[in-house]
């Protein structure tokens, strides 16, 4: 009985045990964020100086920070911010990026010149750099944190979508489309945006880690969501100055950081196997 096209993507990342367990990481991580209300023990702002830099125990497992707010509740309730960031950011880089790479390498000319030059400009700014520079002007706040990083990872979007437009726009379907008067749009986003997306969806997975990365350095020196809600970044910086005595303050919200970022790059290589005919095959 042949093998349906479905059935040999799932054994092809099966085949691929690490991503297999970055993809369970990651499950656990998403399902913490949905259910943290339920599972937080406590209000993750609620104060308690009685227990101020209380080490790690039974009643409070990551123990406590300065202000005596349970660390470990502070950390469930951070994924939720974490990974809201790195989704919602990716995916607004991609309904801006995807576009605007396509019709660059798909028309040529000018606007091909623009795009790069587009593309250009804002790659020349790190992103944390470029994401400051937004917030700069907007200020903080979780809304503007996902447009500042979504901004800084649409150019880069932009390029690999121009990328893989030009590697296929001359193929034989591309022209047989044009021979029986396709529009160029139908053509971009029937015909061009279906064989590239694999390309761009193994990136924005990477690039899903990168955005927390970005969201926990921008919440560290102090421009993420205003406190007292919890970021992990700022979590990090809040345990600084105790990092001799409470090393566990920056410790755990480091951790989970390292957890989400690591899932994520082991489901993105295993995307990669999926996406190339030969691994698949």
């Amino acid at each position: 009985m042949p093998i349906s096209q479905k059935e040999i993507l799932i054994k092809t990342f099966k085949s691929n045990k690490t991503s297999v367990v970055g993809l369970l990481m990651a499950f656990g991580v998403v399902t913490i964020a949905l259910i943290a209300p339920w599972i937080s023990p406590y209000d993750p702002i609620a104060q308690d100086m009685n227990i101020q830099h209380a080490p790690p125990s039974w009643a409070h497992p990551f123990g406590a920070d300065s202000y005596g707010r349970d660390q470990f509740s502070r950390i469930l309730w951070g994924s939720r911010v974490s990974l809201v960031v790195g989704i919602l950011s990716v995916l607004f880089a991609m309904a801006a990026g995807i576009p605007l790479g396509m019709v660059g390498g798909y028309k040529g000319g000018r606007i091909d010149n623009l795009v790069l030059r587009f593309i250009d400009i804002f790659m020349s700014f790190p992103i944390v750099i470029l994401g400051l520079l937004v917030l700069a002007i907007m200020g903080p706040g979780l809304i503007k944190i996902v447009i500042a990083i979504g901004v800084a990872l649409t150019p880069r979007i932009a390029r690999l979508a121009r990328g893989s437009t030009l590697s296929i726009k001359g193929k034989e379907y591309i022209e047989a489309a044009r021979a029986v008067g396709q529009n160029d749009g139908k053509i971009l986003f029937v015909h061009v945006l279906p064989n590239i997306f694999g390309e761009i969806l193994v990136m924005g997975t990477l690039w899903v880690a990168t955005a927390i990365i970005v969201e926990a350095s921008l919440s560290f020196i102090g421009l993420g969501v205003r406190p007292p809600t919890p970021s992990w970044g700022a979590m990090i910086r809040d345990g600084l100055d105790q990092l001799t005595n409470a090393p566990w303050l920056s410790l755990f919200p480091g951790l989970a950081i390292f957890t989400s970022v690591f899932s994520f790059n082991l489901i993105a290589d295993g995307l990669r196997d999926i996406s190339d005919p030969k691994l698949r095959g």
